[in-house]
């Protein structure tokens, strides 16, 4: 294997279909490694020298590795800059693009799964405050623009569209007009359409 080939190590029930589309986006060769759950997969001790976490996704390519959804999408974004998917570190969006991606893996992932766990949590205490301030947040966000960062799609958007899909899919966060209007409009693309055939075809036969 080249030293600067991308792989992703993922499974396509996991936040790894996130990533997978932003490679898609990135529009450079990759090789995906499909990893199982379990202890022959994402618990087995070479799965672990890459991420001790047993967690999928990771990114490698040749000895750097990166994990975590926003991470892998953020690194992506800034080592590839063709592709356009991130402001330029002096540009004045850049503050907005790093708000909102992290938003998505902090408050708004963090309130979902309170929610799917039934926590209750002390706002004062919690780093989302209390999930109403997620939503409306997210929904004054989102009435009045179609991109969080400037006017073009950037890999905030992706990781945004991506969660909120999944959440409504779900039932875990209500739909609201600007949410379905935002969603359809980024998951619209054409390497979100690639990327999802691809981790479809890889998922696993029903018995």
């Amino acid at each position: 294997m080249a030293q600067d080939t991308l792989v992703l190590y993922s499974n396509p029930q996991s936040r790894g279909r996130v990533a997978r589309w932003m490679l898609e986006e990135i529009g450079v060769p990759y090789r995906m490694e499909i990893v199982e759950y379990g202890p022959t997969g994402v618990k087995s001790p070479a799965y672990l020298a890459i991420n001790p976490m047993g967690k999928v996704p990771a990114l490698r390519r040749g000895d750097l590795i990166v994990t975590e959804v926003a991470a892998i999408c953020a690194w992506l974004a800034d080592a590839y800059p063709a592709a356009g998917l991130a402001p330029a570190v002096d540009h004045p969006d850049r503050a907005a693009y790093q708000r909102w991606l992290y938003f998505v893996a902090g408050p708004l992932e963090s309130a979902m799964l309170a929610k799917i766990g039934g926590a209750k949590l002390d706002p004062v205490v919690a780093g989302f405050g209390r999930e109403e301030d997620v939503v409306q947040t997210l929904d004054g966000l989102l009435s009045n623009r179609a991109h969080v960062a400037g006017d073009r799609f950037s890999a905030a958007d992706l990781m945004l569209s991506s969660y909120l899909g999944w959440y409504m899919q779900f039932g875990t966060i209500e739909k609201r007009p600007s949410f379905e209007a935002y969603v359809a409009r980024h998951t619209g693309r054409a390497a979100h359409a690639k990327a999802n055939a691809l981790d479809d075809a890889a998922m696993p036969a029903k018995a």
